[in-house]
């Protein structure tokens, strides 16, 4: 398995150091705190008031998938009183805590994507009229590809690298140690359908189109069956520890590269609005994204309240989808030592490299520049597709 740079924490010299206090609560499903809920906690007082920025009553955020690990900055923020909702979608809503205290607004998290009856990404979430979204999380190669019919603007990257990788078993691909080494044997790709990291590889030459086999479903069973004579995509930070620990048809180990690694540069699940919504809620944004870095660096330091919360929400939302404490703990570890969380290029959460950037548009335009069905924009610049304004400097790990 390839190494790469292990990364510690530290807490931050900045705003509000300290992790946030989540009180254990009994949840009932389908009810919404009022904003009056937040503002009448009897604790005193205001970490900051999100109200008075000018945020909505209930920060709407739709996310990529149910609820995990790598969602922790979002579920860091989900103070005492918080409910599910598993009929109309699957959602956890409470008072916004920053530090300790209430903010004068609710935070709603929304799982979108496959989690959804319709598939709907959270770009496409943000262009529903019925449903008030504020933010949702892009990464920039869907920016890219949507950018004239469903444009969006980052306003913070929790993610320094894309968990996406494809995983073989070492033990039977016993010379393969990359993805191109995957290309060099012909190995079949089991992937779903439509990856944009997909196109890159094809388009690189780094996979060959015969290899790609777009059946995956998310179950282990075509992998399993194979007897290790396939690769399949996965999350770094959830299967290979599924696949040694909880699949009891398998029990050992994969290898994997991250599709970052590889050569994608790709920041997925940046938090993101629609353009317009930049200038109409700047206030807001300004008092919001620096409560979202320290967020990231409080999670990271003590997961555990909200992954209580995380856990607690996928068993009310009783899905397919299941999450483990032990699955939870594995997933931050691996986030920190694989440098899937951290610090840019300096020394600041949440914000992103610019020629990396411009390096994803490069490569995606690339691919689609004529594609009619897409029809994509070809002048997009990093300012297109990331707004650094409202980032505090002065947070990071």
């Amino acid at each position: 398995m390839r190494k790469t740079r292990t990364r510690g924490i530290a807490l931050v010299v900045g705003t509000a150091a300290s992790a946030l206090a989540l009180a254990a609560c009994s949840p009932t499903s389908g009810s919404t705190p009022e904003p009056t809920d937040a503002m009448e906690t009897p604790i005193g007082g205001y970490s900051v008031d999100l109200a008075a920025a000018g945020c909505p009553s209930t920060i709407r955020i739709a996310t990529d998938w149910f609820p995990e690990a790598e969602h922790g900055h979002l579920f860091q923020l989900v103070g005492p009183g918080y409910t599910f909702e598993n009929t109309s979608e699957y959602s956890t809503t409470g008072p916004l805590y920053f530090d300790g205290k209430p903010t004068g607004v609710n935070i709603s998290i929304v799982s979108g994507g496959s989690a959804r009856s319709d598939f709907l990404q959270p770009d496409g979430m943000l262009y529903l009229s019925n449903e008030d979204f504020l933010l949702g999380y892009v990464g920039n190669d869907e920016a890219v590809v949507h950018s004239t019919s469903a444009p969006t603007v980052g306003i913070f990257a929790p993610l320094e690298k894309d968990p996406q990788m494809l995983m073989w078993d070492p033990s039977v691909l016993t010379d393969v140690h990359s993805i191109a080494d995957l290309g060099k044997a012909g190995t079949s790709v089991n992937v779903f359908p439509g990856g944009y990291y997909i196109d890159y590889f094809l388009h690189e030459g780094i996979l060959k189109p015969e290899q790609i086999d777009t059946t995956y479903d998310g179950s282990p069973g075509k992998f399993i069956a194979s007897g290790g004579t396939i690769a399949q995509q996965g999350f770094a930070s959830a299967e290979p520890y599924q696949y040694e620990h909880v699949f009891e048809d398998w029990m050992k180990p994969v290898d994997y590269e991250l599709i970052n690694d590889a050569g994608y540069p790709k920041y997925a699940a940046v938090v993101s609005t629609k353009p317009e919504y930049i200038s109409e809620y700047a206030d807001c944004f300004k008092a919001l994204v620096p409560i979202l870095q320290q967020a990231e660096v409080d999670y990271y330091a003590d997961p555990s309240g909200a992954n209580s919360i995380i856990i607690e929400a996928v068993e009310n939302y009783a899905t397919f989808w299941t999450y483990t404490p032990e699955l939870a703990e594995y997933s931050v570890a691996t986030q920190l030592e694989k440098g899937l969380v951290g610090n840019g290029p300096d020394d600041i959460v949440g914000n992103v490299d610019v020629d990396r950037v411009q390096a994803l548009i490069d490569a995606a335009t690339a691919i689609y520049k004529d594609d009619q069905e897409k029809a994509i924009r070809t002048d997009l610049t990093p300012a297109d597709l990331f707004d650094d304004q409202f980032i505090d400097p002065s947070i990071g790990f």
